[in-house]
């Protein structure tokens, strides 16, 4: 693995870091920010966008730069350091992009690339279902074919981040009940402004509503919206969901919250414990300072590989897995330290207290795979282990509804 930057990757980050400065009117600030502004959101990435900070591993011919994954990781970096908020339409970056990049067609991403890495258009993932989480290729929301050759969607999705804001989404449906699970699914792109589609928000515990439920009653799609081949919606879908873990988990950069803006806040309260408390925080805090590095670390690692032509490893789930839990250990720390001013601290990022993250970070351990889904990855796939029994394996899907599976 390579510590320091090349001469072209020290320069790389000499020339974001002025762009940083030079605009850091129009770019902002984590520390000022006041609540959540969609209209300024947008306009910080297409700023980003215009100056060629945004897509820079895309290919050139999707709007991209065609760069390196390891540019990309500088901008993260530089970023983070300078305090400036995250891009508003990450999931279509990391995630959405990719797929219609993969399986669209030229006149899809021709209508649809550009404006995604502009933020001209807010994307979201349609794919969790109140009946099928873990179990993706369980879901029910079905699409027909009419005698238009137009397709008709009917179902419900769940957990879905922006839906309240997005313009466009990533769906994924069942065409075929008659075959097994995995093989009946078909993915399309779908107008979130479409007549039929609700989205409602969910209210989190931590008090926002970043999250949606979504219903379609009878949403008409076209077919020239379909993404990938009928019936091949497992195959696209997996392009989605490495994409995701590789976003979430394959960077080297920290999951939710940084380690060291919590060893700051360490470093400002524990004079206020006990000697017994302190020396319980420091091991604490340690043990999750530690695990934070060498997840940072197996991320450079992995961009490394890549950056050097070869094909990423398991590095990208093992991330996200261990990452999730770093975060959650350093929240739980924080929050622990507050004492009685539990309400009113802050994390310095725009004023979301400790309890904030404390509450959002669980749903990261559903988020791009559960926490059991990545342990049966990594066991089957790295580990050689033998896979779970599957009963469903020879079975239709209409046989498994049938049976209430």
């Amino acid at each position: 693995m390579d510590f320091d930057d090349t001469p072209d990757e020290a320069a790389w980050r000499a020339k974001v870091r002025s762009f940083i400065e030079e605009h850091r009117d129009q770019l902002g600030s984590r520390a000022d920010q006041r609540g959540f502004d969609d209209t300024v959101s947008r306009q910080r990435q297409a700023l980003m966008y215009d100056a060629g900070y945004v897509g820079v591993t895309w290919p050139v011919e999707a709007g991209g730069r065609g760069g390196t994954p390891m540019q990309q990781s500088i901008i993260d970096q530089e970023m983070a350091r300078a305090g400036v908020p995250g891009l508003i339409n990450l999931i279509g970056i990391g995630m959405c992009g990719p797929t219609v990049i993969y399986h669209g067609s030229d006149d899809q991403k021709e209508r649809y690339l550009k404006r995604l890495l502009r933020a001209d258009d807010i994307w979201c993932q349609l794919f969790s279902e109140p009946a099928s989480g873990s179990d993706l290729a369980a879901l029910r929301t079905k699409a027909v074919r009419d005698d238009e050759g137009n397709w008709r969607i009917s179902g419900q999705k769940v957990w879905t981040t922006l839906a309240h804001l997005a313009d466009y989404g990533i769906l994924l449906t069942r065409t075929d009940p008659d075959v097994a699970k995995h093989r009946g699914l078909t993915m399309f792109v779908v107008d979130m402004k479409a007549p039929g589609v609700t989205v409602r928000p969910l209210r989190q515990m931590s008090g926002g509503s970043d999250f949606n439920e979504v219903f379609f009653d009878d949403v008409v799609i076209p077919d020239s919206e379909r993404l990938g081949d009928v019936g091949d919606g497992w195959r696209t879908a997996l392009t989605t969901l490495m994409s995701e873990r590789m976003t979430l988990g394959g960077g080297g950069t920290s999951i939710g919250v940084s380690v060291e803006r919590v060893a700051e806040h360490v470093a400002e309260r524990i004079g206020e414990l006990s000697e017994a408390r302190q020396a319980l925080a420091r091991q604490d805090f340690g043990r999750a300072y530690v695990a934070s590095l060498g997840i940072r670390y197996t991320g450079y690692r992995l961009l490394t590989a890549v950056s050097q032509g070869q094909l990423p490893g398991p590095e990208a789930s093992a991330g996200k897995l261990a990452g999730t839990k770093a975060a959650r250990d350093l929240a739980d720390l924080a929050v622990r330290l507050l004492g009685d001013d539990a309400v009113y601290a802050g994390t310095g990022d725009g004023g979301v207290s400790w309890q904030d993250l404390q509450a959002v970070l669980p749903g990261m351990a559903i988020a791009g795979g559960t926490d059991e889904v990545l342990h049966n990855i990594i066991g089957e796939r790295v580990l050689g282990l033998p896979p779970e029994p599957r009963a469903d394996k020879d079975k239709t899907f209409r046989e498994l509804a049938a049976a209430g599976a």
